[in-house]
């Protein structure tokens, strides 16, 4: 049965390791894109970058590591002593039965509230129910009983040199790894009432200045989007059921009213629609959102009403829920719109206008954002902060 165990055990440990590695890259690079973030649906980034990425300031996926390495030290250790291989099943059970609680939550905060599926996610989860159920069918001792048996064998190990040392390497190790590990900056779970974000720290000069070197290398392309005077203009392919897209809004929201302070009328921040869904965009096979093609008509007809912001901030609290039915009926309860029914093909034209020039931008997913024709990825907020004072210094003369 201990083979059982430390496979598992090496599972969770490999996924959870990956985990970490693509965690501390998104928290270091504001320019890695990770593998395995397929679209919008399927996005390991959404997860280890949201609220629930982090658990008391530590990295889950870091959590993760420790947890299947101590798991792993425990087989191995008990592997040497009749007793402690014994008493395993019991130990396992127990730690696994905690780590199932975390990982149900887990996993119901990524697909009913973030909407997304994290594949590396998802072979810690499968890891963890392997080690449950198997120690659970292996245990045999009453679990009333597991304390007593833990303080022997604690003592056992307290008195064999090796497994001491071995036991202080793991703790001192676990703490230099949370110690060294980057601050999750990034809040994913936005407060579904609209309330604005904190304003995220400066990059570090270092960081920054690698940050720089990669913007002005990247090339440009012309998106047919009026300056209307501003030195920067951002071009945002949207969908309101996109959870990335429901992020960035409310991450950027604080970013933007920063610089329409310091600097009025230099950064133009335009929202282009990108609906995944057959209906307004022929370039996406399946209806991934089913109301997304009713929302972007919803926010068009309530701009005509100055109800724009209203309109998208209901959407995005009420995203997890939306059909078209509650769409319509919410553009005329928040927006004020009676008329939805009637002007909705012409309407949805113009919706089409904006998938077909994503298209001919290459747009997969969203969000995409474009700056003076630069594409760029879902930058932290610090990054995307960054990232305008970096192009309106250049386009007023003060850059590369």
């Amino acid at each position: 049965m201990s083979r059982w165990f430390a496979g598992f055990a090496t599972l969770g440990l490999i996924a959870a390791s990956a985990s970490t590695w693509v965690h501390h890259q998104l928290l270091t690079d504001p320019t890695y894109v990770s593998a395995c973030d397929v679209n919008s649906t399927f996005s390991c980034s959404q997860a280890y970058t949201s609220a629930y990425g982090v658990v008391g300031g530590v990295s889950v996926a870091l959590i993760g590591v420790l947890f299947f390495a101590f798991v792993l030290g425990l087989t191995l250790l008990a592997s040497r002593s009749k007793t402690a291989s014994e008493n395993l099943p019991g130990y396992v059970f127990a730690l696994s039965t905690l780590g199932l609680a975390g990982v149900l939550y887990l996993g119901y905060a990524s697909f009913f509230i973030l909407g997304t599926v994290c594949l590396l996610c998802v072979g810690t989860y499968v890891a963890v129910i392997g080690l449950f159920l198997t120690s659970g069918a292996a245990a045999k001792e009453p679990m009333s009983s597991l304390p007593g048996k833990a303080v022997s064998d604690l003592g056992a190990l307290v008195r064999t040199p090796a497994a001491l040392s071995l036991a202080g390497l793991f703790v001192a190790g676990a703490v230099a790894a949370v110690l060294s590990f980057p601050s999750n900056t990034v809040s994913a779970a936005p407060a579904a009432d609209g309330e604005q974000t904190a304003a995220a720290p400066t990059p570090g000069a270092a960081q920054l200045a690698e940050f720089e070197k990669w913007l002005a290398s990247q090339p440009r392309e012309t998106v047919a989007v009026p300056a209307d005077g501003a030195a920067v203009v951002i071009v945002k392919f949207n969908d309101y059921q996109c959870p990335p897209c429901r992020q960035t809004y409310m991450e950027y929201k604080p970013v933007l009213a920063k610089w329409a302070r310091q600097a009025p009328g230099k950064v133009k921040f335009v929202t282009k629609d990108f609906a995944l869904e057959r209906e307004c965009n022929a370039t996406v096979s399946g209806d991934l959102h089913a109301a997304a093609c009713d929302a972007a008509v919803a926010v068009r007809l309530a701009r005509e009403k100055g109800k724009t912001e209203t309109m998208e901030e209901w959407l995005f609290a009420n995203q997890p829920t939306l059909t078209p039915a509650s769409v319509r009926q919410a553009a005329r309860d928040v927006a004020g719109v009676t008329d939805m029914e009637a002007r909705y093909a012409d309407t949805l034209a113009q919706v089409k206008a904006d998938t077909n020039q994503g298209a001919q931008l290459k747009v997969t997913g969203t969000p995409t954002f474009f700056m003076n024709g630069m594409r760029l990825p879902g930058l932290r907020p610090e990054f995307f902060d960054a990232a305008i004072a970096w192009e309106l210094k250049r386009t007023q003369g003060g850059g590369d």
